[in-house]
């Protein structure tokens, strides 16, 4: 099982005996809920590092709608069970008095991709992603960190806020983990009904498609899919759509 650290100075004491004795920390950022995207996360730093921490926080300052905050799935002694399976050493979960301590009155900001995208249909996403993000990269001190490439947009700023800010971290893309449908995984994907579920791999099927944005986006809307953007950016088509009010993210290379 990996060890439950949920206090700021139990952590510290953890870390810093680490990096006195010479080992390199790979770290996991999540909101818990954790599924097989996760573990692939897990997995890969646990194959690259000496020690494997992840953090389980359902960060609040990310979340626009707080009827979405308070669905969210929280299954700490799960998450910490299946940590535990694919490698972690540790799992970190601080309440969030512990990581806002300013009443978020101190925040990260990008001023220009961030606005785009994810960005413009979620009003302050970002800045609640990159603070939380920043102040865990500097309790956590990895050597390296692990992002999944399904939060493409999130994935890119991570990286750029990492050169920035001159932080002593690899940021470490890992390949979107899919079902056997092409659906890919997600926490919110537990909410679709079986209906719901059936429908959803229609996303990424329209997404791969060799046509335009435009032509997706009918494609979609005509399948039931309320579509919020198709955009190319570049090497990467990016959507977001809502089913069943289940909002879901994808991106397909091209």
């Amino acid at each position: 099982m990996s060890e439950l650290i949920q206090s700021l100075e139990c952590w510290i004491d953890y870390r810093d005996h680490l990096l006195a004795s010479g080992q390199t920390i790979g770290f996991v950022a999540t909101m818990g809920a954790l599924h097989e995207g996760h573990l692939e996360l897990i997995s890969r730093a646990r194959a690259e590092t000496d020690c494997v921490v992840v953090s389980v926080f359902v960060n609040p300052t990310q979340f626009d709608d707080p009827e979405d905050l308070e669905r969210y799935p929280k299954s700490l002694d799960d998450d910490q069970r299946l940590a535990a399976t694919a490698g972690a050493n540790v799992v970190f979960a601080p309440t969030s008095g512990l990581l806002y301590p300013d009443n978020y009155s101190f925040q990260v900001a990008e001023m220009d991709f961030s606005s785009n995208l994810e960005g413009e249909h979620r009003p302050g996403h970002f800045e609640g992603v990159l603070t939380v993000v920043m102040k865990l990269l500097n309790l956590i001190k990895p050597t390296r960190a692990y992002f999944g490439e399904k939060d493409y947009q999130q994935l890119k700023l991570i990286e750029g806020m990492a050169r920035a800010f001159f932080l002593d971290v690899e940021i470490i893309p890992v390949a979107i983990v899919r079902e056997s449908d092409g659906l890919a995984l997600s926490s919110r994907n537990v909410h679709l009904s079986e209906e719901g579920r059936k429908k959803a791999p229609e996303f990424h099927r329209s997404l791969v498609q060799t046509t335009t944005t435009e032509e997706v986006r009918r494609d979609l809307e005509g399948k039931g899919f309320t579509v919020e953007y198709v955009e190319e950016i570049g090497h990467r088509r990016l959507g977001a759509v809502v089913l069943e009010n289940i909002r879901l993210i994808d991106n397909v290379p091209i």
